[in-house]
């Protein structure tokens, strides 16, 4: 398997940056993916877990699937979100695992770190915490996670193989990797793989 990534990973993670800050600032804004407590109907999250969130854990939720449809998360458990946005997939691990467990959201974006630390406050989440930081070079230590939840993420990013070795070396043995996110069955022409905007689109 080559090295060399299909396109500029930092021009890449600048366009997906600027993509995702506007949902943290604009969250109702239009966008060509779906936002919000609609969104997460649509993708099979538990209708009691949706009803419960305030607008500010949920309003700029755009995740592509439900990672937590494959297994629930166990109580006590440490978890880390790669690419946590406006923190609802935190928030959902976090009432998984309870209040023994610890959920770690890691995202590059200050304005939905500020959204998401927020939403955490004003629902007294003290086992949620943010990272500022990118999937690809996780601020979470060597062997702390029980498991690793992604929604959507890691399909944005250009050293895919850069990630999976951050996600292993952040699980502990045994450790698994729930993830939803975007997939072609069909081969990319090379010019759609080298164009940035169509990653983002």
């Amino acid at each position: 398997m080559s090295d060399i990534l299909p396109v500029d990973a930092i021009a890449l993670r600048e366009e997906v940056r600027t993509k995702y800050r506007e949902v943290a600032v604009n969250p109702r804004g239009s966008f060509h993916f779906h936002t919000g407590r609609p969104l997460a109907r649509r993708l099979g999250y538990d209708e009691a877990v949706i009803a419960r969130m305030p607008d500010s854990a949920i309003e700029a939720f755009a995740g592509v699937g439900n990672p937590f449809s494959l297994s629930a998360l166990k109580a006590g458990e440490r978890v880390v979100d790669l690419g946590s946005g406006g923190g609802f997939d935190c928030f959902v691990a976090a009432g998984q695992v309870g209040a023994e467990g610890h959920v770690v959201g890691v995202d590059m974006t200050e304005e939905m770190l500020a959204r998401s630390r927020a939403a955490a406050a004003v629902m007294g989440l003290q086992q949620v915490a943010f990272r500022q930081g990118v999937i690809e070079d996780l601020p979470v230590e060597d062997g702390w996670a029980d498991a690793v939840v992604s929604n959507g993420v890691i399909n944005l990013c250009a050293d895919k193989r850069r990630v999976f070795t951050e996600i292993m070396r952040v699980l502990r043995p045994g450790g698994r990797l729930q993830f939803a996110d975007i997939a072609s069955g069909k081969p990319v022409p090379e010019a759609a793989i080298r164009n940035i905007d169509l990653w983002t689109d």
